[in-house]
């Protein structure tokens, strides 16, 4: 019994994705659970598993293909772990004929055909290892592997392009086309469009960390200790001095949808994390309510599954107020870009030990620039200063994130 392998349910805000990988191939075996193929959206890439034992059947659509919600991708045979050598007989026999017809068109995978294609290599030279004498994108990347250690012997193909990330010797003059991922030509389009249709402002002012560093130095032990293993850094202040920022300025952590602005009576922040796909922003809910140690634990499980690739679509929805870093890559200053439907967005960047004039004395001090990037439809001048100054006094006063004033 064919059960058809179907794409997730995807939310309203995102229309369709990318086939990005097929974990099993036609014939293969799979259990119920077992991975098979992964869907890239706007936001995450989905997991499609396996809903029966059986053997993977046909595939309907191939790696780069866009999906729909609920389409169909391919088929499962029903049938458990015995189907597989049924399955397996014919992939062979499929296998043998191309080399008894005298045939070059051998069975191989979708993935193994293209990256065959994109680097010039002849599939039907190409030895299957997998099922049946299939060949596998692992067959195809031995033997651009092979051909590369052997430039020789194929000199006009010298500028293929290479399967993985682009490594270029001096002197190389290569050109690697290679087509953008659903995250970076979504984040490219929306950026465009924030700067199109926001009258979109920045304002600077300048932290002093001494306090909040010498806070975390003595406490961060304990602290600890305290919250089984939860480690104490700096985000969590500056989420918490937000928050705290947002219930006295409303208009900071509203938004505008058509002639109407949407006050927002909750603080959703966005926590910008980096990973191997992107920049991705998850949403820390109800961050207003939250302790210090909730908002360092969401922010650590953020970043782990975002390494994972495990970030859920609802984990990535929302948010009314952003908060970027960009000084754990070194950056002194920027001008953050507000990601619409919000208002504005918050920038951290390096600290670094400047000499400040203190009560009539030059003394070093540990200082970070601030960024506010906000709608100036929405958020006046004078406003958005005195939103980023309450911050600036929260930070270097933490004490007043404790007593309210």
């Amino acid at each position: 019994m064919a059960i058809e392998i179907k794409a997730p349910t995807f939310p309203e805000s995102v229309a369709d994705g990318t086939v990005a990988t097929w974990h099993k191939q036609p014939g293969d075996a799979v259990k119920r659970d077992d991975l098979i193929v992964d869907i890239e959206t706007d936001k995450v890439v989905l997991e499609v598993l396996a809903t029966a034992d059986g053997v993977l059947g046909a595939i309907v659509k191939n790696e780069g293909d866009t999906v729909l919600s609920d389409e169909v991708l391919g088929s499962i045979e029903a049938g458990g772990a015995a189907a597989a050598a049924p399955a397996a007989a014919p992939a062979a026999a499929q296998a043998a004929a191309p080399a008894a017809e005298g045939e070059d068109d051998p069975v191989a995978a979708p993935a193994a055909r293209k990256l065959a294609e994109e680097n010039g290599i002849n599939i039907a030279s190409v030895a299957g290892t997998g099922k049946g004498g299939r060949v596998t994108k692992e067959d195809v990347v031995a033997a651009v592997a092979a051909k590369k250690a052997a430039p020789a012997a194929a000199p006009a193909k010298a500028a293929a392009p290479a399967a993985a990330a682009p490594v270029f010797a001096a002197g190389d003059r290569i050109e690697k086309r290679v087509p953008m991922t659903r995250v970076r030509a979504t984040v490219a389009k929306r950026l465009v469009e924030a700067q199109s249709n926001m009258a979109m402002l920045t304002t600077f002012n300048e932290v002093d960390m001494t306090e909040v560093m010498a806070l975390r130095s003595k406490y961060k032990d304990l602290f600890e200790k305290s919250h089984n293993g939860v480690r104490l850094g700096f985000m969590s202040f500056f989420v918490k001095a937000a928050t705290e920022a947002l219930k006295r300025f409303p208009a900071v952590n509203a938004s505008i949808d058509g002639g109407d602005i949407v006050y927002h009576g909750y603080a959703d922040v966005g926590v910008a994390v980096s990973s191997d796909r992107g920049l991705v922003v998850p949403v820390l809910r109800n961050a207003e309510l939250m302790s210090l140690a909730e908002i360092e634990g969401g922010i650590a499980t953020f970043g782990k599954k975002a390494r994972d690739g495990k970030l859920s679509m609802d984990e990535m929805t929302g948010g009314t107020f952003t908060i970027t870093n960009g000084g754990t890559f070194g950056s002194m200053m920027s001008t953050p870009i507000v990601n619409p439907p919000q208002a504005a967005i918050l920038g951290m960047h390096n600290i670094l030990q400047r000499p400040m004039a203190i009560n009539g004395q030059v003394v070093i001090r540990p200082m970070m620039y601030l960024a506010l990037s906000y709608d100036h439809r929405l958020i006046d001048g004078k406003e958005a200063v005195t939103f980023l100054v309450t911050i600036k006094n929260l930070l270097e006063d933490p004490a007043r994130l404790l007593l309210d004033i």
